[in-house]
């Protein structure tokens, strides 16, 4: 196994943390707990972790707090959710894939009954538990059908947000408040002057803080789709990007990477090639393509301001010294087409939505306002009518200084900005964390943060023990746990064990090896000159994927 746990008693390690961190436990009530995470974003896509994009909140909070630079995720959305939810890989969670059935213990494409959730497991502690945002850990998306894995029955008091995973962010699918079908016109509780799904996001999480009965911790996961494709945002948040890359990708991208360097986030690494000059671009398609990278830009920094929201609300109502807020991304930045081409099907206006109907599409054909949805580089990206990706350019600059993207277990897959926020808890201040580490560490924190015990049974069925280290003693200072990581997604898999990864791009491929200390860009591959330690780690990941449930494979349910 990769690491044997010890039953512990999680009330006495948090006061010997409290202790140890120079906080009298007597005095720090166990302290509310809020993750933040963010969906498609590199690396390198906010201020702190050396953007150009504006997330003065979040650099705040990093200012104030601890960064961390060795922190991933599992490379896509449903199973980075999964595992963050469980405390477990994805594959245990049931969600190594999408959220389609594989018909294999690891592809049910629906969150595990033999793992209990943060808000399950927290709500023991006596914790209030709050959602904002995307779910995507099930494939029961009817209103009216299977609702046995939504947020309200995995443990969450009150639930606002978006079952699926991508669209609109003008007229979200799916779209629900606690296990009610809602639109953007009917729900009776949020009539926003301008209904823009991020900032629905943040001010439903604003709204739980300060309705908040004060006498007891309360637990909140806002989960942002900023900034997931379709390029959308207000037009407010586009005007404060125009021009700011004209100069193209390569300027920005050796300004990132000079300023990541400065702050310390990383190290003299390489950077990855640009698939693409921007010399290279077509010269008719460059408005679009700086255009698109500008809705990208708005996108994060709507979203920071939804933080900035977020802080300020804990602030007046007392609670943010006492608030642990981690932040984080759920994969890197993405290649995807999505978009890119005009759309094939016919665009035409079409009769406007009624105010309690319902929008069923991920893509949809027209707006709520019936104004039909277009694609390709003849439509500016931003508004409600469009429905485009920034392509593999510009997430190559937003994975800086990494390779790969999206769904690859390679660093720009799978390496994500951690900050850490709590005043009473974490006494540094603007210090860096080195310490590899996981979103699988996030429910061993909150456990032993909130004096929870991780159940081994739960609602009568047998828990699989979480898989995580608790992030706890690296507040007080950094560390190196000696312990393996473990990553696949459709084929694409790696294993970091020290400072040595190994990874491939899929089934049928080699298997690449890198001196992750040396080379995190991974540009020289190891594996011919060191085959005895390829074939070591290749043998510890088959090992673990058949443990992690990788093993057996996905494939059709048989015929009787």
């Amino acid at each position: 196994m990769i690491r044997k746990y010890k039953k512990i008693n999680a009330v006495g390690i948090l006061s010997m943390t409290l202790v140890a961190m120079g906080v009298v436990a007597s005095a720090a009530p166990r302290p509310n707990i809020i993750v933040i995470m963010s969906d498609d974003m590199g690396y390198s896509d906010i201020g702190c972790y050396g953007s150009e994009i504006e997330t003065p909140n979040l650099d705040k909070l990093a200012a104030n707090g601890l960064r961390y630079t060795r922190f991933y995720n599992t490379a896509r959305c449903c199973p980075t959710r999964a595992s963050l939810l469980s405390g477990l890989y994805a594959h245990q969670a049931g969600v190594g894939q999408m959220t389609s059935d594989g018909h294999q213990p690891g592809y049910r494409g629906d969150l595990s009954r033999n793992a209990v959730t943060l808000a399950e497991c927290l709500k023991t502690a006596g914790y209030r538990t709050y959602m904002s945002g995307k779910w995507h850990v099930t494939k029961q998306l009817k209103p009216d059908g299977d609702k046995s894995n939504w947020p309200r029955q995995r443990g969450f008091d009150r639930f606002y947000g978006t079952i699926i995973g991508a669209g609109s962010l003008f007229d979200p699918w799916t779209l629900t408040r606690d296990e009610k079908a809602i639109t953007p016109d009917n729900d009776r509780e949020y009539k926003p002057k301008q209904y823009y799904y991020t900032d629905a996001i943040s001010d439903n999480a604003v709204k739980y803080i300060n309705e908040h009965e004060k006498g007891s911790p309360f637990f909140m996961y806002v989960s942002y789709t900023a900034a997931h494709w379709p390029m959308h945002a207000l037009p407010k948040d586009i005007e404060k990007y125009k021009g700011k890359y004209d100069a193209g990708y390569e300027v920005i991208q050796k300004a990132r990477y000079e300023k990541m360097k400065k702050l310390g986030v990383i190290e003299d690494w390489p950077m990855a090639p640009l698939p693409q000059a921007w010399a290279a671009f077509p010269e008719e398609k460059r408005a679009w393509e700086l255009r698109c990278m500008e809705v990208y830009a708005a996108m994060v920094d709507s979203m920071d301001q939804g933080i900035g929201k977020i802080v300020q609300a804990l602030k007046s109502n007392g609670q943010l010294d006492n608030t642990l807020i981690l932040y984080f991304q759920d994969n890197g930045g993405c290649s995807e087409g999505r978009g890119r081409s005009p759309r094939k099907d016919a665009a035409k206006p079409r009769k406007p939505y009624g105010k309690d109907e319902l929008q069923t599409q991920m893509v949809p054909f027209h707006t709520r306002a019936g104004k039909p949805v277009l694609t390709g580089p003849d439509v500016m990206p931003g508004p409600s009518a469009t429905y485009i990706a920034y392509g593999r350019n510009w997430a190559t600059v937003s994975n800086t200084p990494f390779r790969e993207y999206k769904s690859r277990n390679h660093e720009g897959g799978i390496s994500t900005p951690l900050i850490a926020h709590w005043p009473m808890g974490i006494a540094a201040k603007n210090e860096l964390r080195h310490r590899p580490g996981h979103l699988i560490d996030i429910m061993a924190t909150c456990v032993e943060l909130s004096g929870a015990t991780y159940p081994k049974k739960y609602q009568g069925r047998d828990i699989q023990p979480m898989e995580g280290l608790s992030l706890a003693p690296s507040f007080s200072k950094d560390e190196k746990p000696d312990r393996a990581l473990l990553f696949e997604h459709y084929g694409k898999a790696a294993i970091r064990k020290g400072n040595w990864k190994l990874v491939r791009l899929g089934y049928k491929k080699s298997w690449e090896l890198y001196d992750i200390d040396k080379d995190r860009s991974e540009l020289n591959n190891l594996a011919e000159k060191q085959p005895k330690l390829t074939a070591e780690l290749a043998e510890l990941w088959e090992k673990q994927a058949h443990r992690t449930k990788i093993y057996p494979l996905p494939g059709k349910r048989k015929k009787k």
